[in-house]
């Protein structure tokens, strides 16, 4: 078992300053894999203090110097992408082929594109008035990442504020906290300044919400569930700090009858189970045109009785357990929900799939007949449940679609390029996909209305760690 009951503060590995163990499980045995601690007020205290004695001269870098710093953190990371891969899918659950396909690639791809992003950057420029705008590091930054993906928020937040010439205090979950040690050896061995960055493990309640409150942080970055995003914007608030937020989603997948439906749907539904349907931007709500509601039902019932549940260390394509007991215990409340209100079930169910009674095993379950109304059609389960729903015209689908108070992605299935541009266009939604189009390194990522505000992600992610200052000089003679 992993002790990793260590803090990484100004540049270095840290007692807590107060014992407070915490076991680390393993979601696929349920056994404790780790031993971490949960850190304190004062732990936060110090190690802003850290961040702020090193924002005074970190703040001062080049841009080329910024861009030495983040090109060898690349190489690093590179060089331990598989020690990355092995211990998301040790603490997350997510399998090992997964793992090093999406997980730890995205540490990757998210580097290239924010290095792209600071090497185009203009810190500076000269107003048609004359007045000269600044971009300057918006200071010490409070990052809180979720659990789910790992290494992807944490590269989202950790590498622009870096990139931007500000200093942080990373706060990852508690449930996959490994992944971030590794990160903070990595950043340690790029040769980052001490102080730069801090890492504390610890709950929300008591590290997350010290971050938020602290006087001397001044912007909070959080990922993570809507209702956790209030209590950041609220313990942020009286210190009036910035706040950039990625929430919560319930994306409409919208498949008209002129669309390849036979090769998409497939596609979506495996995109909503990917990774135990543990991601924010997964399409969980499918509105079907009526004229083939039948066909893809049945095409549904296929894809959700051939989707595998898997051992994470086995390779292949399956998906593996949720994160934890808790977890587990919500996704199986909103099933019995769906039942309960009078979903038709496809596939799936209640319970552990079969041969798994150990873990945190949830059955890939598909509903159809689905009211928009519904639990399982307005809470996000962020389990492996699809619920299907029909419609008649365009005009229905999206305002169906929209009927949520989440806004982060939405995906569109069409044969028509007009049909696509128009049904965007109106859809209240920070992303959409059109035909199974990916989303790309470098692109902004973030949602409208309780999904969030800000974006992440390339120039964009680089903009909300910046601070704008206007220079007002006298008119020339």
């Amino acid at each position: 078992m992993y002790d990793k009951r260590k803090f990484y503060v100004d540049g270095q590995w840290v007692d807590p300053l107060k014992a407070n163990d915490f076991q680390v499980v393993n979601p696929a045995t349920e056994n404790p894999i780790a031993v971490i601690s949960m850190g304190s007020t004062s732990d936060i205290d110090r190690a802003v203090a850290a961040a702020k004695r090193s924002f005074a001269s970190y703040s001062e870098t080049t841009i080329d110097e910024r861009i030495w710093l983040l090109e060898k953190l690349l190489l690093i990371y590179k060089n331990r992408y598989n020690e990355m891969a092995q211990l998301i899918t040790l603490e997350l659950g997510a399998p090992i082929t997964m793992s090093i396909e999406q997980q730890t690639h995205v540490g990757v791809g998210h580097l290239h594109g924010f290095i792209d992003a600071l090497k185009n950057h203009k810190s500076c420029e000269v107003l048609p008035n004359g007045d000269t705008v600044r971009r300057e590091p918006i200071g010490v930054c409070g990052l809180i990442t979720p659990w789910n993906w790992p290494i992807n928020q944490i590269a989202l937040k950790v590498v622009p504020a870096l990139a931007a010439g500000c200093t942080c205090v990373l706060k990852p979950s508690e449930f996959t906290p490994l992944n971030a040690m590794l990160y903070a050896e990595m950043i340690h061995e790029a040769g980052f300044p001490a102080g730069s960055f801090n890492l504390v493990t610890g709950e929300g309640a008591e590290c997350g919400s010290a971050l938020s409150r602290h006087k001397d942080i001044d912007m909070m970055s959080f990922t993570g569930s809507t209702r956790a995003g209030i209590a950041v914007s609220k313990d942020s608030a009286d210190t009036v700090k910035r706040v950039t937020l990625e929430l919560g989603g319930k994306s409409p997948n919208l498949v008209f009858a002129d669309s390849d439906y036979e090769e998409l749907v497939p596609a979506t539904i495996r995109e909503c189970f990917n990774n135990s349907g543990q991601s924010c931007d997964a399409p969980t709500r499918m509105l079907v045109e009526r004229s083939i509601y039948d066909k893809v039902l049945g095409i549904a019932e296929n894809i959700g009785l051939e989707t595998k549940v898997g051992d994470p260390q086995s390779e292949g394509v399956h998906i593996g357990p949720l994160v934890s007991h808790i977890q587990f215990d919500r996704v199986q409340a909103l099933i019995q929900a769906g039942i309960d209100e009078g979903a038709r079930l496809l596939v799936g169910g209640v319970g552990k799939p079969q041969g798994f009674e150990v873990g945190y095993f949830a059955k890939p379950t598909i509903f159809a007949d689905v009211d928009n109304s519904m639990r399982i059609a307005r809470e996000e389960v962020f389990g492996p449940v699809l619920a299907i729903m029909p419609f008649d015209a365009e005009d229905e689908a999206i305002i169906v679609a929209n009927d949520t108070p989440y806004g982060l992605a939405a995906y569109v299935q069409t044969g028509d390029a007009d049909r696509a541009e128009r049904v965007s266009a109106r859809l209240r939604a920070g992303m959409v996909h059109i035909n199974g189009a990916p989303h790309r390194y470098g692109s902004p990522f973030g949602g409208f209305k309780q999904s969030g505000n800000g974006r992440e992600g390339g120039a964009f992610g680089l903009e909300d760690f910046l601070e704008i200052k206007t220079i007002h000089r006298p008119s020339a003679a």
